[in-house]
């Protein structure tokens, strides 16, 4: 029984070794202090308890120290606490330092905690990037569509990092530059014959106001003719010129049959009108019979009158007209 309780209280001295090990990091206490990182060990164990990784702060304190930058550990631990990369920040901090491209401490949170890479964005100042940009279509005055595709060198801006605008913006920038230049030019064969003054025109817009970045140069990659807009600009307003003629046409057609069936009816209506006082031409003649104001031999008279006017109008040949009386028309006489 005696075993037992000592083999239990081996154990428990060795878990409370790794457990004051864990605590108190003696190994990392001692490299910082040969490496010349002077930090209390008490504050390692504090580290600890703020959930701190002692070995990510006391490893980038020894980095910034061996290349001669002075930062303090409770930078660095507030900047972890932050949710920043302590170990990108101190990297940039020495490329920027190698680079004699002013960086402090502040100003790398500042831009690690806004989202970018500070390493990247040093790296980027000292070997300019080159961005290229997509296939931008403009049309030159003459109707002729050039679609253009150029390479953007740029260099970080150290101090626009923070709340400047990123690539996206610069590519817009530059794409509305090219269109305005090539919209400018008279004829698509200047611009195919100098396509440097696209980057000299683009280039002294300043398009990198309030960017992240600085351009140095813009290279006219590639220059292709498209298609001929004002052509089909032309074409397609001929085509709908055509349809409104067409309607205003038809339009005229319509309202000429109309007026010419209006007509007809008026005609049709005056017609009936002189058939019905036709009509009444016998019943006045027969009343002048019973009245005694026409006699029989009145109406011979005007029966050979009128056999003479038919005659008359045969000869000249126009239409005979009906004999009053009738109703129809009377043969002119041989």
């Amino acid at each position: 029984m005696t075993g037992i309780p000592l083999m239990i209280m081996i154990v428990a001295i060795i878990i409370a070794f790794f457990v004051f090990l864990y605590f108190v990091p003696i190994n990392l206490w001692i490299t910082a202090i040969f490496s010349g990182v002077r930090v209390n060990l008490i504050e390692l164990v504090f580290m600890r308890i703020r959930k701190v990784p002692p070995g990510v702060i006391i490893q980038a304190q020894i980095t910034a120290t061996k290349a001669g930058l002075e930062v303090s550990t409770s930078d660095l631990e507030t900047h972890y606490l932050a949710g920043g990369n302590v170990a990108n920040v101190v990297s940039a901090m020495i490329s920027a330092d190698k680079a004699n491209i002013t960086l402090s401490f502040k100003q790398a949170t500042a831009i690690d905690l806004a989202g970018r890479d500070v390493f990247e964005a040093v790296q980027i100042s000292v070997n300019p990037k080159v961005i290229n940009t997509p296939n931008v279509a403009a049309v030159a005055a003459d109707g002729i569509q050039l679609v253009t595709k150029a390479r953007v060198t740029v260099r970080a801006n150290i101090q626009q990092l923070v709340g400047g605008a990123g690539e996206e913006t610069i590519l817009a920038r530059v794409g509305e530059g090219i269109v305005t230049s090539i919209g400018s030019a008279d004829s698509h064969k200047d611009v195919l014959a100098n396509p440097d003054k696209i980057s000299k025109l683009v280039l002294e817009r300043g398009l990198d106001a309030g960017t992240a970045f600085e351009i140095l140069s813009i290279d006219i990659a590639d220059v292709d003719v498209g298609e001929n807009i004002g052509a089909k600009l032309q074409t397609d307003q001929a085509a709908a010129d055509l349809r409104v003629a067409e309607a205003k046409a038809e339009e005229r057609r319509a309202m000429a049959v109309a007026q010419e069936q209006e007509m007809k009816a008026k005609a049709q209506e005056a017609r009936a009108k002189v058939i019905e006082a036709e009509a009444e031409v016998p019943k006045a003649m027969a009343e002048a019979f019973r009245s005694g104001n026409l006699g029989i031999m009145d109406y011979y008279k005007m029966k050979n009158i009128q056999a003479d006017t038919d005659m008359r109008e045969a000869i000249s040949g126009t239409k005979p007209t009906k004999s009053p009386g009738t109703g129809k028309g009377d043969k002119p006489k041989k």
